[in-house]
């Protein structure tokens, strides 16, 4: 009998801000920029990109262009996405 398998998609076990928190976190320490934009898709995409542009006023359509593979959000767009999904980027020492 053949195993059946599909692939893991991280999206669907992001539930909650401390789960998107680590999962961040994790990128802004060892990932690049590339790697960054992707974790932020996949996160939004977790969350559903029409209930993320009604709470972050932004167009489903602009927010698609904005964490594509070819995407570069503006800070403005990634602090209103980032607080929309309950999470804040820190420094810290």
């Amino acid at each position: 009998m053949a195993v059946e398998t599909k692939p893991w998609d991280a999206a669907e076990v992001l539930n909650t801000p401390a789960d998107i928190a680590a999962y961040l976190d994790a990128y802004l320490e060892d990932g690049t920029p590339e790697e960054l934009l992707r974790a932020v898709s996949t996160i939004a995409r977790s969350r559903g990109m029409s209930e993320l542009a009604r709470q972050t006023g932004i167009s489903r359509e602009a927010l698609y262009r904005a964490f594509s593979q070819d995407g570069n959000p503006t800070l403005d767009t990634l602090l209103r996405v980032m607080k929309a999904l309950g999470v804040r980027l820190a420094i810290a020492a």
